[in-house]
């Protein structure tokens, strides 16, 4: 059995060819995707501005063998991104995803005479 690693993915794109009902519920949603609604987890949570109506971002936990790497994660999580994204119907471009795996993050800890 292959070890498992926990990535956190950021996933950014860009709004594209949105629909005048996508974009009316894009900013009648927007209170519940600002700064406050970020955080990471499997089902993944949107955020972005609604002025200007134009980037967006998706945060993922994404579980997988270690030995894929970081590489895979971001695909999986671009993959979990493009499925909730049309499931919505939500047009969008440019996905572009940004990885940090949580096993081998180096956690910088003050010394104890410095705390």
């Amino acid at each position: 059995m292959s070890e498992q690693h926990t990535y956190r993915v950021i996933v950014r794109g860009a709004w594209e060819g949105l629909t005048e009902q996508a974009r009316a519920r894009l900013l009648a949603e927007a209170a519940e995707h600002g700064m406050a609604s970020m955080r990471f987890s499997e089902e993944g949570s949107l955020s972005y501005e609604p002025v200007p109506l134009k980037h967006f971002s998706m945060r993922y936990v994404v579980v997988s063998d270690a030995a894929d790497g970081e590489e895979m994660a971001g695909a999986i999580a671009e993959d979990r991104a493009e499925t909730a994204l049309r499931e919505l119907g939500y047009g969008f471009a440019g996905l572009k995803s940004t990885v940090t795996d949580l096993d081998t993050m180096k956690i910088n800890r003050k010394p104890a005479s410095r705390r």
